[in-house]
């Protein structure tokens, strides 16, 4: 395995940490360093077919930069249960966490960004096999 694959798999996990961390913290972190107000979510663009934008990007870059650096091995399979998991799991946590809430949009943003990684990786994976 070469080295910039290491480090794309590194990447991975710092990234798959940072979401977590960034989910578990009861406010916004985000917020609080752009806007100097934890209660302020920075919003990158408006959300869709009331589906949280910021959540579809997030699950995105995750699922495909995992998808891609664990594409032939082994843990491919279970790294998209897991995907799928996380993001449900994530937005449940908000129901106990003080300052956040659970949304359904922020739940199908994670799980449409999910999907789309997963289908973009599955198509991928069908055509190098022709």
């Amino acid at each position: 395995m070469n080295k910039s694959f290491n480090i794309l798999r590194l990447s991975f996990h710092i990234l798959n940490f940072i979401t977590i961390v960034l989910y578990l913290y009861p406010g916004s972190i985000l917020g609080w360093l752009i806007y100097d107000n934890i209660q302020h979510q920075p919003q990158l663009t408006k959300n869709y077919l009331n589906i949280s934008s910021n959540h579809l990007y997030v699950f995105f870059l995750l699922s495909i930069l995992g998808l891609f650096c664990y594409f032939n091995h082994s843990k491919f399979k279970f790294l998209i249960y897991y995907l799928f998991f996380l993001s449900i799991v994530l937005e449940l946590f908000h129901m106990a966490i003080p300052k956040r809430s659970f949304e359904f949009q922020d739940l199908a943003g994670n799980l449409l960004g999910v999907t789309i990684a997963c289908f973009i990786a599955l198509i991928y994976k069908y055509l190098r096999k022709l």
